[in-house]
């Protein structure tokens, strides 16, 4: 088909017409699994990356070594897997928790198995940007470990954490569109289904320009957000 012809005014009025009555509904699922998968993705990961930096060789609380070396690798294997060959990979685990491999619902756990690794990444990298002399000063007054993480090390590490999380969830929300390949819903699936599948160029470019500005609005926020809790800045 040629491209052109996806933009003749009878098509940019089907276009007009589904983002009246199609987008709001495709708007929220992805608003909705971008969001819950995100929350899931920071329950596992936070803890996770926070073990990663305190259970280190010369960590607050050292862990044996088999078991750093274990969690550093399942990482850095659940990274490495591209998203759409992951969302094949799960479907048994999908299957089970959801009962279903399909469907809106049924994306949230290959975006949790793919999120939660780059979360905990993103968590490591925060909290090794704490200054060493804070910690090194709770020490020297008795903090224990725990105490450390989260009176010391957490709340330095608020502003470069918001804005990571920021990252990460502009990143699941491009995993959700993604997942319209494999029948999840939202503006991922109007995308693939009808704008690149039916040849309805029209309708695939403002989905396109819908999940930019999702992407900017989320940017803007967690940009203010960071700023705002950066205390440095409010010298």
């Amino acid at each position: 088909m040629n491209f052109a012809s996806g933009f003749t005014p009878e098509r940019l009025a089907e276009a007009w017409q589904m983002l009246i009555n199609d987008f709001p509904g495709a708007l929220w699922e992805t608003l909705y699994v971008t969001v819950l998968a995100t929350v899931f993705a920071m329950v596992i990961g936070l803890p996770l990356g926070m073990i990663l930096v305190a259970g280190e060789k010369d960590g607050i609380r050292p862990l044996p070594a088999p078991l750093m070396k274990f969690l550093n690798v399942m990482i850095n294997l659940l990274r490495s897997v591209p998203f759409l060959i992951m969302i094949v990979m799960v479907i048994p685990l999908t299957r089970a928790i959801v009962g279903t491999s399909v469907g809106t619902m049924a994306s949230v756990v290959p975006l949790v198995v793919a999120a939660f690794p780059f979360v905990a990444r993103l968590v490591e990298t925060s909290l090794r940007e704490v200054n060493p002399n804070l910690i090194e000063t709770a020490q020297s007054m008795g903090a224990t470990p725990m105490q450390i993480l989260l009176k010391v090390m957490l709340p330095e590490a608020v502003p470069s954490l918001i804005n990571n999380f920021t990252l990460a969830i502009t990143t699941i929300m491009g995993y959700t569109a993604m997942s319209g390949a494999i029948g999840g819903g939202g503006i991922g699936k109007i995308a693939i289904t009808i704008g690149y599948q039916r040849y309805r160029y029209a309708v695939l470019y403002l989905a396109v320009i819908v999940l930019v500005i999702l992407t900017q609005i989320f940017q803007s926020a967690g940009t203010w957000a960071a700023i705002k809790s950066d205390k440095r800045l409010k010298k």
